[in-house]
């Protein structure tokens, strides 16, 4: 099979858990940044790029690294270039962004895919496995938790560009929810302390409250503030419990706010097989004829409307009716 060309956009911190892992398996990587370029480039053996048209046109897939605001013009340029890509979480900055993606995606045959990578997190995959196989019974209620300082780059802080706790860290668990319980028909969401003029405050927890289409009732808490928080999940059935927790090591732990930017926005890894390097190889499967891999374009699309709902119901106060299927793309929107 022929070496697989990866073109990266992106060289922030998102991109050091990409670049090395594409290096790992095999493929040819050449990367595109306005800023760092270079130095990505020499820390994991990349070939560095002067322009995205000379990345389009050396390369047969296409990893957006970048901020939330660019995903949706630089995935149409690598979509109208003919290129399959991996974006990185969230799709777009909005549902009606991610569904332009999907609508050119579906025009132009190619395979795009959002980078949803706590599904292939070991302990979020056996638990996922678990409740398949039927091993808790019915899924009734479930719990998950994410948190740490937060993001380094104030840009995050900035609703308009990032959309928030919600749409950048907390996506993570209401795909997991609904990966794991099923379609979602309520939202409701509350936030402290609120977002004020569009700026969101360094320290701030979230509560997002789902109520699934089989009746069960999904719990997801997002922070950013406190060292260490970690991540966690506890999912009830009729018939048994699942539970991790990244911290459960400790007897104690002391969890104090700070108003410095943490050094890292990204989830734990466990010390088995990177996570990003079994989501990579499970795309570029995928990208090179095989099976499809364990998350879909509408995934994407539809994890970005669960977050666009929270915020609605933070604004609103109210619970957020949701249908899943009305915001799928079945006719192109217009581009």
């Amino acid at each position: 099979m022929p070496k697989l060309r990866v073109g990266m956009i992106g060289a922030g911190g998102v991109s050091h858990s990409h670049a090395p892992h594409w290096v790992a398996l095999g493929a040819d990587v050449s990367v595109y940044a306005l800023v760092g370029t270079d130095e990505l480039a020499t820390r994991y053996g990349l070939t560095a790029v002067g322009t995205l048209e000379q990345l389009l046109l050396t390369t047969d897939v296409i990893d957006i690294c970048t901020t939330t605001v660019t995903h949706r013009e630089l995935a149409l340029a690598a979509i109208g270039a003919g290129k399959n890509v991996l974006c990185e979480k969230p799709l777009g900055r909005t549902v009606e962004d991610a569904k332009v993606i999907a609508a050119a995606a579906q025009a132009a045959d190619v395979q795009v895919y959002p980078a949803h990578v706590v599904r292939f997190f070991r302990e979020y995959a056996a638990m996922h496995a678990a409740v398949e196989q039927g091993k808790i019974g019915r899924p009734a209620v479930l719990h998950f938790a994410r948190g740490g300082e937060g993001p380094t780059s104030d840009w995050f802080f900035d609703e308009a560009q990032s959309g928030g706790i919600i749409l950048d860290l907390m996506i993570h668990d209401l795909d997991q929810a609904r990966w794991t319980a099923g379609e979602v028909v309520q939202v409701y969401a509350v936030q402290n302390p609120p977002t004020v003029n569009g700026s969101i405050p360094r320290n701030v927890v979230v509560h997002v409250t789902l109520t699934h289409l089989n009746g069960a009732i999904s719990f997801v808490q997002g922070i950013w503030g406190p060292g260490g928080t970690g991540t966690s999940f506890e999912v009830a059935g009729d018939a048994g419990v699942l539970r991790f927790d990244s911290s459960a090591a400790g007897t104690i732990v002391e969890n104090l706010c700070t108003a410095e930017a943490g050094t890292s926005y990204l989830p734990p890894a466990s010390a088995e097989e990177s996570p990003y390097l079994t989501q990579l190889g499970e795309i570029a499967e995928a990208f090179q004829g095989g099976p499809a891999p364990r998350v879909c374009l509408d995934d994407g699309i539809i994890a970005v409307a669960l977050a666009e709902a929270a915020q609605e119901s933070i604004a609103t106060g109210s619970a957020i009716e949701f249908d899943a299927s009305a915001v799928l793309v079945t006719a192109a929107p217009a581009l």
